[in-house]
Parts: C-alpha cells; structure tokens; sequence
C-alpha cells in the first residue's frame, strides 16, 4: 500500500522536526561541553591556571574544580542559551559565565572574597617536558608570617613530567598546586574553588630553590638537612603553637546548635568523656581539609568514650540562616556537635580560655577531667604527603592516650 504526502502534512512534520531539534538543541549543547577544561581566575592581576570538569544529565551541569586528586563538585548548575550557572553550596560559591565558542567567560563569587575573573577553554594535550629533580621535602626562609613563624615547609612530588607541590604552614596547606618545568623554573598553580594561588620555583647553582608566591614573596628553600647544619629554625609544631592560659581551669563553651538549643561543656553527653574541641568555620578552606578526618575519627572512637564538639564562627548572614554549614556538614557526613559561636571577630573573645590562638583550625584534647590536655594548630591536606599522614598518626594517638588514660582511671574508681 503506497501513502503519499500531502503539501500540508510535509509543513506540519517540518514543523515538528524544527520544535524537536529545538528542544533537543540545550541537550546538545550542554553535552558538547562535557570533560576537562584549562581554566584560569584573575586575582589582583595575576592569572591563575587550573583544571576544571563539566558533566550534564539533559540541562543539569556539573562543574568540578580539583585539589589534586580530590574533587570539588557543584551542588546544582544549569545551562540556558548559553547561559552557565553553578554553585558549590558548601563553599557558598557561584560561577556566572556566558558559553560562546568553544570558550567560557564568567565571573567566581564567594563569601568573604571578591568576585573573580572566571575563563576556560577545552583542554589539549600536554606538552610539558621533564624539568630537574627537586621532589622531597624542603624548608622555606624567609617567611612573613602573622603568626611568627620562621620557616615553612615545601614538599614537591614528581612523576615523570608531572609535577606538584604545597606550602605547609601552621595553620595548614596551601593544597596541591599542579603545573610543569618550562623556561627553567616549575610554574605550579591551585583552584579548587578556594585558596587560588601561583607558585614558581626556580633551581639555583647552589642547590636550593628561589620560590615566589603569588609574584609577591620570594623565600629561599633549602633541604631539612641543611638547613640544620646552618643552625636555622625548625618549622613551627602545630603541637605546640597553642594552649590554654591555665591548664587547672576546665574549658568552657556554651553556645547554640542549629536548632537553637544551648549547649555548654556541663552537657550529659560530655560527661565522663574525652572531647575534642574544633575551632572551625565552613569558609575555612583547612578546615575542609580537617573535616574528613575528623568525621572519621568520630566514628572510629566514638563507641570508646570520644566526642567532638565543633564551635563554629561564621558571617553575621550565616549565622542567621547557616546555609554553607550545613551542606559542609553533610558534604563531609559529619555526626558530631556542631555550635555556632558567633561571627568572626567575636572569636578572639568568646574563646578567652585560648593562649597564642590564631590558626583555623584548631582543636583542643580534653580529657574526661574537663581540662585541655594539649591542642592542635591547623591541619595539612593530603597535598603534604607524609606529613599529612604523620599529622594524623600523632592526632590519632593523642586521642588514643586519652581514652586510655580515662578507661584505666575508670577501672581505678
């Protein structure tokens, strides 16, 4: 049987074809623009490359943002004629940008920063070359640090071509900045979405390394070994950086949680307990870094007589409605006590009871006692490598001590 075709049916299946394509065409789009991208943000007029990621489902973007291996991916996003829009709700972070031939070109906002110069184009191949052997562990002079410290340290990792590297401070990492050996020097960048920075490392005749921040601070490292040899002084021990102004006094806190109920140290659920009390804030870009870690240990110990309290400081708006906090909580699966201490500025004072506190985050070890038996300075990201590992050893043991301590004490009583 042969159907032919009218004048009027062809209009009406081009028009059909004509609204299905159009329909289809955000779908196409969105998936032509899937996989990795080389992207840079513009802070203060220095421009920062990084890697970044986009997925779809339909017109559901995805953008994920990378701090060496770990991935930072966007809690919602969307792309509407060539209108890109993503957020990262746990950093409180939105990317604004407009999709136009083969390029993006937007805008990253955060809390606590400025709106910064957003742009990427698809990634191509690597064309990095081999640069000299300068993987280990190094010590930076020259530091300016708040904080008074007098070295920081610098560990490189290299495998073939690639290269990465991160400055450990105090306070914690500078997370792992990636990048490649050209014109004679190591130019190693980091976004994850916080913390951008530029490094560049250039090796020297005499065996050490010129290292420039940001294009603004230049140090000198040198290996851990030489460095003794000249009598210069060790990087600062997160140990040992902070204390209680009078170890007899138990520590106090009594603050909100997110459903507005106070809770102090006199709590049942501390009682006869070891707690760790973390100085913490979402904002904290080491604090992300801690969490994981400490959600972990949670779990591990919790069941042996640990608990964690969080006292969280915050901007005045997030403490009204702590949006960032709770998607940092769940990002991180954390089940310990968070409080909201307050605002930021207000920390200094709320936490009175604290000797030589400036580093977020920190965390105190109180025994069963009620009183600090030593603190923690910072935390370093998985980017310091076996210090990371050796911070979480000597972390893990303290509290191991601790609950020790309490169950012989127990057994005594």
């Amino acid at each position: 049987m042969l159907f032919f075709l009218t004048q009027e049916d062809l209009c009406i299946m081009r028009t059909i074809s004509a609204v299905a394509l159009l329909a289809l065409a955000p779908v196409l789009g969105a998936q032509s623009l899937n996989g990795i991208w080389n992207g840079t943000v513009t802070v203060d007029k220095l421009e920062i490359p990084f890697k970044f990621e986009l997925s779809s489902d339909g017109q559901n973007m995805k953008g994920t943002l990378f701090n060496g291996e770990e991935r930072y991916t966007s809690t919602s996003g969307e792309l509407v004629n060539g209108s890109l829009a993503l957020k990262w709700d746990y950093f409180a972070a939105t990317l604004e940008a407009k999709v136009d031939k083969g390029t993006i070109d937007g805008t990253y906002s955060r809390k606590r920063s400025s709106p910064i110069a957003f742009h990427a184009v698809p990634a191509g191949k690597s064309s990095a070359r081999v640069g000299p052997k300068i993987d280990g562990v190094w010590e930076l002079e020259d530091v300016k640090s708040s904080k008074g410290e007098s070295a920081w340290n610098l560990i490189v990792k290299q495998n073939g071509a690639e290269v990465s590297a991160a400055i450990l401070r105090v306070d914690g990492d500078t997370g792992t900045l990636s990048g490649s050996y050209r014109d004679g020097k190591f130019v190693l960048s980091h976004f994850s979405g916080l913390r951008p920075a530029l490094l560049e490392v250039t090796p020297q005749p005499d065996g050490t390394l010129k290292v420039v921040l940001d294009n603004k601070e230049t140090m000198t490292a040198v290996r851990p070994a030489e460095a003794r040899a000249k009598g210069l002084p060790l990087p600062t021990d997160p140990s040992r950086h902070t204390g209680v102004k009078d170890s007899t006094e138990p520590l106090h806190f009594n603050f909100p949680d997110l459903n507005g109920t106070l809770v102090s140290e006199n709590d049942p659920r501390f009682r006869g307990k070891v707690v760790l009390v973390n100085i913490t804030g979402s904002w904290c870009p080491n604090c992300h870094d801690e969490a994981p870690f400490l959600a972990e240990m949670y779990r591990k110990y919790r069941a042996e007589g640990l608990e964690i309290v969080g006292l969280d400081f915050e901007e005045t708006d997030q403490l009204k409605n702590p949006t960032r906090l709770r998607s940092f909580l769940a990002r991180y699966g954390i089940e310990y006590t968070v409080l909201l201490g307050g605002t930021t500025d207000e920390a200094k004072e709320k936490l009175a009871q604290a000797d030589n506190w400036d580093a977020w985050p920190t965390t105190f070890f109180v025994g069963r006692d009620g009183r600090v038996h030593g603190a923690h300075a910072g935390f370093p990201s998985k980017a310091s490598g076996d210090l990371y590992t050796k911070a979480k050893v000597e972390f893990e043991e303290k509290v191991q001590q601790l609950l020790a301590e309490s169950a012989l004490a127990a057994a005594q009583n």
